[in-house]
């Protein structure tokens, strides 16, 4: 059992800490989410880490601090780090062109409309950078996302292989057509083929573009990308239940999936049945991974001890800075953000908000409607798990549920409230 510290000590009320989970059980009871860990640290010191709920509704299980848990797209900070590695390393600059090291981005088209049914296309009028892929600023897109270019990415079923199909099929990586691409790079010379839903560096829009990094990294390390991560990240920081898979002796901590239905969930993907006890086709830095809560606190506490963790520095403190700062410029990422997070099922207009390297940042605090401070680093998972760190605060949050598609109910929003109203130094 983890050690917690009492919340005065760290000048946050243990009495107002209750909170999160009274927000937690509210929603679990009304059977919109199935059940949830949530943790908050301090200043180097955990003084909320609970567990409420189930991991598994129809073996009534409950959820337990140590449940592995799908996390989806909160593996993109994950990769981000690990490009931050390479950078520091000098392999690239943030700045080259994506196609000195994966060159089939050389020539890419853009989609500037449809006419008669068909797709316009002009070339476009700057190569991809590095840092535009890192930030959503490439071009690159999703097949969840509206409009043409998506549907190009759906017909040519452009993410196959991408993370671990789900026991019942699945609505992320339902079962294709096309035959599985047999690694990263013979999939990103497929991706190159589509066209981009902007011309680089003009629009947020979310995308493949980590899963693209994740070729770039293998590329830039001469291994795979799995392999760097092991060796390099979760390995050094005793990440123990983190991977691309869940391995049968950790079956029986591995949560199941749910998705919404009128009044209650349905199972979407079954622990003893899921695809996670395989190894992915492809090992996707976009939405890939499983891990607990516990890992990725010491992951979190990592960045937010700019690059140190427990004597051991991973990266430098300026690069933790600039990873964790906002990257937009020119380009605004509220309207992004706003489509994306609708799209997901919340219905509010995203304020504030500004993106770095692989994670959304906080510009103005008071637009964004909650009481968080300016330049909190956070991103979350398609199954509702979310994590952030606070410099301003010298706080960490984590609040991790399995039911897609996150959104749906406000998880994270119930959470950042109820701890940081709980602060009281």
């Amino acid at each position: 059992m983890t050690k917690l510290s009492k919340p005065e000590n760290v000048g946050l009320s243990s009495e107002r800490l209750k909170n999160i989970g009274e927000s937690m059980r509210s929603l679990i009871d009304s059977k919109k989410i199935p059940g949830t860990v949530t943790l908050v640290a301090r200043k180097g010191e955990i003084v909320h880490f609970e567990a409420n709920g189930k991991r598994d509704i129809e073996r009534d299980l409950p959820m337990e601090i140590d449940t592995i848990h799908r996390i989806y797209s909160q593996s993109k900070p994950v990769t981000g780090v690990a490009l931050m590695m390479l950078f520091e390393e000098g392999k690239f600059l943030m700045t080259d062109p994506v196609a000195k090291y994966l060159p089939e981005f050389s020539d890419m088209q853009v989609c500037v409309g449809e006419e008669n049914g068909k797709m316009k296309t002009e070339a476009a009028s700057s190569p991809i950078t590095i840092q535009q892929l890192a930030s959503h600023t490439s071009g690159l897109s999703y097949s969840f996302i509206p409009g043409p270019v998506g549907a190009m990415y759906i017909a040519e079923e452009a993410e196959r292989g991408l993370g671990n199909i789900p026991s019942a099929g699945g609505m992320l990586f339902p079962e294709g057509t096309k035959p599985p691409f047999s690694n990263l790079r013979e999939w990103t010379k497929a991706l190159a083929e589509l066209p981009l839903v902007a011309q680089p560096g003009t629009v947020w829009n979310y995308s493949v573009g980590m899963d693209v990094m994740g070729a770039l990294i293998e590329e830039l390390a001469g291994m795979t990308f799995g392999d760097f991560l092991q060796k390099r990240i979760f390995g050094p920081l005793g990440m123990e239940d983190t991977g691309f898979m869940v391995p049968e002796e950790k079956l029986n901590r591995f949560s199941a999936n749910y998705s919404p239905v009128p009044d209650n969930m349905m199972l979407t993907d079954d622990p003893e049945k899921s695809g996670y006890r395989t190894p992915p086709q492809l090992e996707s830095g976009g939405g890939g991974l499983v891990s607990t809560v516990g890992d990725y606190l010491k992951f979190a506490q990592m960045l937010l001890n700019k690059g140190e963790y427990e004597g051991k520095r991973y990266l430098g403190k300026k690069t933790v800075k600039f990873m964790t700062a906002n990257h937009m410029g020119s380009v605004n990422a509220n309207e992004g953000l706003t489509s994306l997070f609708n799209m997901l099922g919340n219905g509010y207009q995203v304020q504030g908000m500004g993106f770095g390297v692989t994670g959304s940042v906080v510009v103005n605090p008071a637009l964004t409607g909650l009481p968080v401070s300016k330049g909190a680093f956070s991103w979350g998972g398609a199954a509702s798990t979310h994590f952030w760190i606070d410099n301003k605060e010298d706080l960490i949050g984590i609040v991790h549920t399995q039911l897609l598609p996150d959104g749906t109910y406000p998880v994270r929003e119930l959470m950042q409230l109820a701890t940081y109203q709980a602060i009281i130094d």
